[in-house]
């Protein structure tokens, strides 16, 4: 019987989302033909991010975890889209209820989000736009934490957890950061495309779930597939500029500027990584290179539209160096978080988040102002408790529900065989 459960559950959904979401009506004549057709292509770079993630990933990790590791982000795709438009945009941009969380029933099953504009959100693209290009967002977000308990988790458990850190850790922290009503943002807490909603909340997920499953039996591993990790590097830096760039909501000087600010801050931070590797006796890496890359697109994410090109260069610098040095005190720490999410997107995104209250256009502390950047260091204690002690919280429900780490023999033989019947010739 509950292998049956999941089907039961997905044709439940799939009924009240067919009986309940409302037509979409015509376009109206406010509607930015310029504006919607960019926002149409942002929104394909940035579902494209998430299989760039998937290769980005599977390349690090041994041979006998890639396709486990890949279908973790890919996945996503799919479980993620369905509970949005069933409530999870309704939760982070519905009515709000305190300023923490969007009222369940406000868009539920996608019922008003439709052709029409929502002044509150956007004046220029269909309101159904916007809700398509935030789901991307909550696509990538759960992806991101996979990294840190690749080779260990069970399928069916890391779904759970999906679904339950998606409804009850994204949606509030997207509400709080982004809704006109939300908590952080009354509070003057800029965050552009995501850096505290993505990937902070990723980050501190990420910590504690590698906290919660332990370390793995062997942890001395090399990349399986080193083209697999440029590839997805590669496709992670492409779609970004629809990550960032998109953000801006229009074809505008906005997204211009965060479009500039995307790719410099990423090169700044992928020769400063090699080139500070070197300077330490090491050798110039193609995976350094890529994770360098990364690194400065997590750190220019919240600070995309408020900052000028020479900005962006140091928030890029400054982050590579800071992930570099986190990454080797965490080897040091025993703490095993496989491809070193936390290191890179959780402390990445706060680098980012504190450098955009320095150096924020009128309100950073560059032109005195010194109210953003505190309200700044409040939001990331909110975030750290909520979103690490809300995670491990799930992360201890789920595996009283659905053990989380798979059986020792089960990692011995590759979660690729273990779980999914296949494996890579």
């Amino acid at each position: 019987m509950g292998k049956r459960l999941n089907f039961i559950f997905l044709l439940i959904i799939v009924i009240i989302c067919a009986f309940s979401a409302s037509d979409y009506g015509s376009l109206s004549s406010s509607i930015d033909s310029g504006d919607t057709a960019w926002m149409l292509v942002a929104s394909a770079f940035v579902l494209l991010m998430t299989p760039g993630l998937s290769f980005f990933y599977g390349g690090m990790i041994n041979k006998k975890n890639i396709i486990s590791t890949m279908l973790q982000s890919f996945i996503a795709l799919g479980v993620v889209s369905v509970l949005w438009v069933l409530v999870g945009f309704s939760l982070a941009f519905g009515d709000s209820i305190g300023g923490i969380i969007g009222n369940p029933m406000t868009y539920f099953a996608f019922n008003h989000v439709g052709a029409e504009p929502n002044t509150d959100f956007s004046s220029t693209i269909p309101f159904l736009l916007f809700a398509i290009f935030q789901l991307k967002f909550a696509i990538i977000t759960p992806a991101l934490i996979t990294g840190s308990f690749a080779g260990r988790i069970r399928f069916r458990s890391y779904i759970l957890f999906m679904v339950l850190f998606s409804l009850l850790i994204y949606s509030p922290m997207a509400h709080m950061t982004w809704h006109p009503d939300g908590l952080f943002r009354n509070w003057g807490v800029l965050d552009f495309a995501g850096g505290t909603v993505v990937h902070m909340s990723a980050g501190f997920a990420a910590l504690a779930g590698a906290l919660f499953l332990g370390k793995r039996k062997s942890t001395f591993e090399h990349p399986a597939n080193v083209p697999f990790v440029i590839l997805g590097t590669g496709l992670l830096w492409f779609g970004w500029f629809g990550f960032n760039a998109g953000s801006a909501l229009g074809a505008n000087a906005d997204a211009v500027i965060a479009f500039a600010n995307t790719n410099i801050a990423s090169a700044t931070a992928m020769i400063t990584w090699v080139f500070y590797e070197r300077m330490l006796g090491r050798k110039m890496s193609a995976v350094g290179a890529c994770i360098g890359g990364v690194v400065g697109l997590v750190a220019i994410t919240p600070a995309a539209g408020f900052v000028n090109i020479g900005q962006s260069m140091f928030i890029g610098f400054v982050a590579a160096i800071i992930s570099n040095w986190s990454i080797r005190l965490k080897n040091k720490s025993g703490i095993d978080d496989t491809l070193d999410v936390f290191p890179s997107h959780g402390v990445g995104g706060i680098v980012g988040m504190l450098l955009t209250a320095v150096f924020a256009s009128e309100v950073g502390l560059i032109y005195g102002e010194t109210t953003t950047f505190l309200y700044h260091l409040l939001a990331l204690l909110i975030t750290t408790v909520f979103c690490f002690g809300g995670s491990y919280l799930l992360f201890m429900i789920v595996n009283a529900l659905l053990t989380m780490r798979v059986r020792e023999d089960q990692e011995e033989v590759g979660l690729d065989m273990s779980q999914h019947g296949e494996q890579i010739e």
